[in-house]
């Protein structure tokens, strides 16, 4: 009879223990959404980062790259926050910097902002500033967010310290939910014999074939194009972070050894992303600043800027 009552009180402490830990659970690890998209503390909602919803909790979030295996997406909130009106609702909303790692070399940076509502906050999509950057401050001023950080020069490898002073200018656009860079003392036109494929991380804005067809990122900034000055290229797109080689030739340019992570995301463009970069034959650049590849036998071109 002893034997049975203590097992009767063990289970009843089990049990209790089980109920607490849950509730504790549901408080703490929730995302904390107050209905219509808005959540109530802006380091526990869903955020768009390169084309995929990533749910912070706590302000981080960890995904297995591949379901079941050890290595994972790693999102965080970084910090730098402001504060401002930046969609001219009257609101002072939150603007801050996450990370991005899949246990590579590259340590992505971003820019997002939860915007005040009544009821709580509602996210924009993510904006890539650049990879193993060194941030320095984020400012507010007259509606624009300004995004200072050091990079490394022109032509210098992904292995060196930053050094190289930078101030990236950011605008959100209510139509698409994101945020467009505005240029500063442009005069109009830019000098495509001074422009290089190291020079910048490039963004896709679209692809035109000679079939008619033109197709756009469904998710702006989702694609980003970075040449190393090692001959090595990193690629962030709306799903997976894929790499390689590429080898230039005058004004042919050529991609190798492509590789990628393997997470599986529903309407990803990655696919034809991907042909498009393997058929690539060349590349230019215009005076709007921007970088054209071409395609082989004339098929098409891409236009990133």
């Amino acid at each position: 009879m002893k034997h049975i009552l203590i097992w009767v009180i063990v289970l009843g402490v089990l049990v209790s223990a089980g109920v607490y830990g849950f509730s504790y659970y549901q408080r703490t690890s929730s995302t904390a959404d107050t209905g219509n998209g808005l959540f109530a503390d802006y380091k526990n909602g869903t955020y768009t980062v390169g084309g995929t919803e990533v749910e912070f909790v706590d302000g981080k979030s960890e995904v297995a790259i591949v379901p079941g295996s050890a290595a994972q997406v790693v999102t965080q909130y970084f910090g730098n926050e402001v504060r401002g009106d930046v969609n001219g609702d009257g609101n002072e909303d939150i603007s801050f910097l996450i990370t991005q790692n899949s246990g590579g070399s590259g340590a992505f940076f971003y820019l997002v902002s939860a915007l005040k509502e009544d009821g709580g906050y509602r996210s924009t999509n993510a904006v890539f500033i650049g990879d193993r950057i060194a941030p320095q401050t984020t400012e507010f001023k007259n509606g624009v967010i300004v995004v200072n950080y050091a990079d490394r020069k022109p032509g210098e490898p992904m292995t060196n310290e930053p050094t190289e002073g930078k101030s990236l200018y950011l605008k959100y656009d209510a139509t698409s939910n994101s945020f467009g860079e505005v240029v500063q003392n442009f005069e109009g036109e830019a000098d495509p014999k001074k422009m290089s494929l190291t020079m910048k991380p490039w963004e896709w804005i679209s692809s035109q074939y000679e079939n008619g067809k033109q197709t756009l990122p469904n998710t702006p900034s989702a694609f980003v194009l970075t040449f190393n000055t090692d001959g090595t290229f990193s690629l962030k797109t709306d799903c997976n972070q894929m790499g390689g080689s590429y080898s230039v030739e005058g004004e042919k340019l050529t991609f190798s050894k492509i590789f990628s992570t393997k997470m599986y995301c529903e309407g990803s463009q990655e696919t034809e992303f991907s042909q498009m970069l393997q058929n690539v034959a060349g590349y230019s650049f215009t005076s709007k600043g921007e970088l054209i590849l071409a395609l082989k036998f004339d098929s098409g071109t891409s236009v990133f800027r």
